[in-house]
Formats: structure tokens, sequence, C-alpha cells
């Protein structure tokens, strides 16, 4: 098997199991985004500003330059840190099926020996 059969693999696995996800996957981002906007809102941030916290609040790195000033929005920014935990684990998970499959060498479609 070359490496471009196994690149393929791993790529229709990966897009077949972010469909099975998905649902999840865009709940979680609808929540982190809402909850950024709602922050942006509290704090009079401009849009710009609001999303870029709300992603690198929401995958846990944490600059320190945009930091919420109000209780509420602290507490937003919380609920963000934590759905950006459950959004690593999906794309975590989703990628370590796609490389189990690939290491199966088969994708569904193909017949198991």
């Amino acid at each position: 098997m070359g490496s471009k059969h196994i690149r393929r693999i791993f790529f229709i696995e990966l897009y077949r199991q972010l469909g099975v996800v998905w649902p999840i996957l865009s709940g979680v981002l609808c929540i982190m985004v809402g909850c950024g906007l709602l922050i942006g809102r509290i704090e009079g941030w401009r849009m710009t500003d609001t999303l870029y916290f709300t992603f690198v609040t929401g995958l846990t790195i944490g600059y320190g330059d945009l930091v919420p000033s109000h209780a509420s929005s602290r507490v937003l920014a919380v609920m963000i840190g934590l759905t950006g935990i459950v959004l690593t684990g999906l794309v975590a998970a989703v990628s370590v099926q796609a490389l189990r499959a690939t290491a199966n060498g088969r994708t569904e479609r193909e017949p198991l020996d």
C-alpha cells in the first residue's frame, strides 16, 4: 500500500467520522460563538475581538490580552472553556477513529477479508 492510498483512506474516514459527529460538533461551536457574542456585547468589544477571544479561550490557549471584567462575562468565559475542551476531545476522537481505520488498511466500502 502506497502513501497516497493510506492518505486517501485517512481522509475518507476522517470525512465520514466528521459526518457522524457533525450535529454535536456544530452544537458545541454554536454554544461557543453564542457565549462569545454575549461576552462581546457585555464588554463592548468589536466583533473581531469577540471572535478572537472566543476561540483563544475555547482552545484553552488564553493569551490574556482580552479579559472580561464583568462577573457574567467571566461565567460565560468558563462555559466557553468547557465547551472548548469538549470540542478538542471530539476532534481527537474523530482523528483516532480515522487513524484506526487507516491502520486496518480499509474503508467501510471495502469488504473485510
